[in-house]
């Protein structure tokens, strides 16, 4: 009987030492599986972000020009200013790549691509695979997903999402079909203008007015609709070290704000995947950092 009652008090501190391992356990799964979300900590969690891409210009041939005034008078001055942002190569095409999926995918020059002959991960696949929403829209583009090379002022090369193979080419749609409910927005969704409108065969002029008149709308809704509006550039004129105007503007993005850190596309893409709330990273957005300093 002393031998029994032995034996049950050894059980009792080795019961409570099992229930410690166990909580301690269940407490670095908690930990692991939010280890990656704090890596997004202080962004925003918009409803909808919308990405515009323009084309060729350096930092210093857009902010502070008189030739942009509304890029810089409302979209700078009411949002915030990446001094030190980066395109990564030259020419346009590896860009995009880039910045949709954290690769130039194997694509160093312009040429049109193989449609979905590539399956590596992108911005819109991870959206797709988390259930939530994606769109392009894209000025002059013949069709809802029209895999054409060019077409007029229209060039595939601005337009990366057609190389993949799971990214559905419905999902890339005329600039027309671009929503005047706002609400009806994707989560995501990437603009791209035509060869005038984006500065690259037309003025700075030009692409600001442009974005005043289509997108002008949407980023002031934006700021009281929980939504953000990103404009950046694919490349510079070649002459500036890469070195190219990004903005940020909507509700949590701070008036007026700047942030000197340097930045590239693959910054953008990863502050991106996270504004929108993805676990997964493409590419080499998965060791990028955030873009911090600008949110309220």
């Amino acid at each position: 009987m002393a031998a029994v009652k032995a034996s049950q008090r050894n059980r009792r501190p080795l019961a409570a030492l099992a229930g410690a391992v166990a909580l301690t356990a269940a407490s670095i799964g908690v930990w692991a599986t939010t280890a990656t979300t704090a890596q997004a900590t202080g962004l925003p969690t918009p409803d909808h972000v919308v990405v515009v891409v323009l084309e060729n210009h350096a930092y210093s041939q857009v902010i502070g020009s008189s030739s942009a005034p509304y890029l810089n008078n409302t979209i700078k001055a009411g949002g915030a200013n990446l001094t030190q942002s980066y395109g990564l190569t030259h020419p346009s095409e590896p860009n995009y790549y880039m910045l949709f999926s954290g690769s130039n995918q194997g694509r160093t020059d312009d040429s049109c691509v193989s449609v979905g002959s590539i399956s590596a991960p992108n911005l819109a696949s991870e959206l797709i695979a988390a259930g939530t929403t994606w769109a392009s829209y894209n000025e002059s583009l013949p069709s809802q997903g029209s895999t054409t090379c060019s077409s007029g002022r229209y060039a595939q090369k601005h337009n990366p999402w057609f190389g993949f193979s799971n990214v559905p080419t419905s999902t890339a749609k005329t600039f027309a079909q671009f929503p005047t409910d706002y609400t009806t927005l994707p989560k995501v969704s990437f603009v791209v203008p035509n060869l005038c409108s984006d500065m690259h065969d037309c003025s700075v002029s030009t692409g600001d007015t442009w974005i005043q008149n289509n997108l002008g709308a949407y980023a002031t809704w934006a700021k009281t609709h929980n939504s953000v509006l990103a404009v950046t550039f694919d490349e510079d004129n070649k002459l500036s070290g890469n070195r190219i105007p990004t903005l940020f503007y909507g509700e949590h993005v701070t008036a007026g704000s700047s942030s000197a850190t340097t930045y590239n596309h693959y910054n953008v893409l990863r502050t991106i995947e996270d504004l929108a709330g993805l676990s997964a990273h493409a590419g080499n957005a998965a060791s990028a950092s955030d873009i911090t300093g600008i949110w309220n």
